[in-house]
């Protein structure tokens, strides 16, 4: 283990910032069989809801130029099942804790989530995806509105004692006033970004390839818009980020860390390469004395020096 990659989030020190992205990794045992994933900052384990989901109907997947657009639709077994059944798994196997990802339809639901995941010596934080739709709310995504993501936040909060980060979604007017709102909310981080919408078109059919027409778009074409907002919420805000977005080398991770995230979250890369985040972190300390850096937490946001 090299001490220069180690950084720290909300107190909790990471041995190096490379955790591979929700949905991307499945609950983490599933790579074991490739490397020791104990190699890892950490785990962010694939997105939970109260309820099982079989997820959207296929085909769900489409690749892109330079990314990939997926429609899966938060398939996963229910809060109480990957509690009982995909943690003791994980822990076979890892020796860390974990970023655990919950979602939900309504406020209640991701109360519920939240409250259980706390409960897991395993979890080491929460990551809240308020992307989802919101069913009590017309259907409108509860990351399209300062006061609604805020307000997830409180209620998140008020039952757990572990951080608790937001996943902020990109497809918004102003990413920087939702990101304010979690702030004066009280949250202790900001996760961004989630996908990008896009959708895909057969040209002999002329129909979407996906079921669901649109679908979350990644990969390595959507690092600028990501590099962007991490740059505009580290401005604004005091909190720590993790940088999300089309990463897929090690110099993407300095080039993170530069805007300004704290640790990075490694997704689409997976599904080509499931050494990817293995690669990365062999990779960092070569790139740090090619670029006279000490530690990678002294670079955190140094572009905005």
């Amino acid at each position: 283990m090299d001490e220069r990659l180690k950084v720290t989030l909300s107190g909790w020190e990471l041995d190096n910032p490379v955790i591979p992205a929700s949905g991307t990794f499945g609950f983490g045992y599933e790579f074991a069989d490739f490397y020791d994933i104990n190699i890892l900052g950490s785990i962010a384990t694939k997105g939970t809801t109260r309820e099982a989901r079989f997820g959207n109907p296929t085909p769900r997947i489409a690749e892109c130029e330079r990314g990939m657009i997926n429609a899966v639709g938060l398939q996963n077994p229910g809060i109480d099942k990957v509690i009982s059944e995909e943690f003791p798994k994980l822990k076979q196997v890892y020796q860390k804790k974990v970023v655990a990802n919950v979602s939900g339809f309504s406020k209640e639901e991701y109360v519920e989530c939240a409250k259980k995941m706390d409960a897991q010596d395993i979890v080491g934080i929460l990551e809240v995806n308020i992307s989802c739709p919101n069913v009590h709310g017309g259907g409108m995504s509860f990351g399209v509105s300062p006061d609604a993501a805020a307000e997830i936040t409180r209620a998140v909060k008020a039952v757990t004692t572990k951080p608790v980060y937001i996943k902020l979604s990109p497809n918004v007017t102003d990413i920087v006033a939702i990101a304010k709102a979690c702030e004066d909310a009280g949250v202790d981080g900001i996760s961004m970004i989630n996908t990008l919408l896009g959708a895909r078109f057969d040209l002999r059919t002329g129909r979407p390839i996906i079921a669901n027409v649109m679908g979350g778009f990644s990969g390595p074409a959507i690092k600028p818009v990501a590099l962007r907002m991490v740059y505009q919420v580290y401005e604004a805000v005091k909190l720590p980020i993790i940088g999300i977005g089309g990463i897929a080398s090690a110099e993407d991770v300095i080039e993170m860390m530069y805007a300004g995230a704290t640790a990075v979250e490694i997704g689409a890369e997976n599904l080509r390469n499931p050494y990817a985040c293995k690669e990365i972190i062999e990779r960092l300390p070569s790139l740090m004395d090619e670029l006279n850096i000490d530690k990678l937490s002294d670079i955190i946001g140094r572009t905005h020096q």
